[in-house]
């Protein structure tokens, strides 16, 4: 059977209307909450894709509307492998969160990036092998947004700013390789990925970047270095124990980065990110499948008013 044509008449929006556009920050290991946040308001959003990580806690952070989501749930539930990203970034996409920091744990692999440095990188490597996962796409509407900078070049200069008001232990740039877990790297995979010119080794932010640029969501990453993995062999192989101490370290600096950032984003979305799906939507608006606009509804809202702009 064919698919049911879209049409304005008969789509149904739930999005939130908020005064402004909110910032959202993912919380990782270490990072469970923002107890600074004021006017706390907890949101549990079914998604068309299942369940978020855990409630997204929405308050006010130096005058800004900030909504929180911890990327494992309260307690560290979650393995990387099973986290949501697509509920993760669609639940705050509907909160009409429009910047996003990400705040991750990271192995190091690279001498120079010391455990509970922090590193904002600029250049990221998918090998979890879950690309299909890792788009809202497909079902009937196709896309292809560019992805050359994965990262945001404006939140990334942001992020680099508050970092030098609060420590000079942070460095610009580096690329980051995703891997799946829940296991740590072999030495032979630490060293290979040395080999390949990677800096920065961890479990969930392709997933993240990915999906953020499909939502229109500028993102970049604060990444807090734990280990030096396993390449580094006159020290400890990384184990749990040290990751969590040197997490724990690092909590309270990423809270204050984070409230220094804060203050600085723009009120309006006006940068690369937010105008990501321009040119990326291959299928004219008359053939997309009612299901799968209404599901992506949060997303492609802005082109419901005017459908004629993507039939050319």
């Amino acid at each position: 059977m064919a698919a049911t044509p879209f049409s304005i008449q008969n789509i149904t929006m739930s999005i939130k209307s908020p005064q402004e556009p909110a910032i959202g920050i993912i919380g990782g290991s270490g990072l469970y909450e923002i107890d600074s946040l004021e006017a706390i308001t907890r949101h549990a959003i079914s998604t068309p894709f299942g369940d978020p990580s855990d409630e997204i806690v929405e308050g006010h952070l130096c005058g800004r509307r900030v909504c929180f989501l911890p990327r494992h749930g309260l307690g560290h539930r979650l393995l990387a492998h099973e986290i949501n990203h697509r509920a993760n970034i669609w639940a705050l996409r509907s909160l009409d969160v429009r910047w996003v920091v990400s705040v991750t744990a990271v192995g190091s692999l690279r001498q120079e990036l010391a455990p509970r440095d922090v590193v904002v990188p600029d250049q990221l490597m998918d090998k979890t092998g879950k690309g299909d996962q890792h788009t809202f796409f497909g079902n009937g509407i196709a896309a292809h947004v560019g992805f050359a900078d994965p990262y945001s070049a404006e939140m990334r200069n942001h992020l680099l700013l508050a970092a030098a008001n609060h420590t000079a232990r942070f460095h610009d740039g580096g690329t980051y390789v995703s891997m799946n877990g829940p296991a740590f790297s072999t030495r032979a995979e630490s060293n290979m990925h040395r080999a390949l010119g990677f800096d920065l080794i961890g479990m969930t932010n392709a997933g993240e970047a990915r999906l953020c640029r499909e939502a229109e969501i500028a993102m970049a990453t604060l990444a807090l270095v734990t280990d030096y993995d396993c390449w580094k062999t006159d020290e400890a192989a990384v184990d749990l124990a040290t990751v969590m101490a040197n997490l724990h370290a690092n909590g309270s600096l990423a809270k204050e980065i984070i409230r220094s950032v804060v203050a600085t984003i723009p009120i309006e979305p006006n940068w690369p990110e937010h105008h990501a799906l321009n040119a990326a939507i291959l299928t004219a608006v008359s053939a997309w499948p009612e299901k799968t606009a209404t599901d992506l509804a949060p997303i492609l809202a802005r082109f419901f008013p005017d459908r004629t702009a993507l039939q050319a």
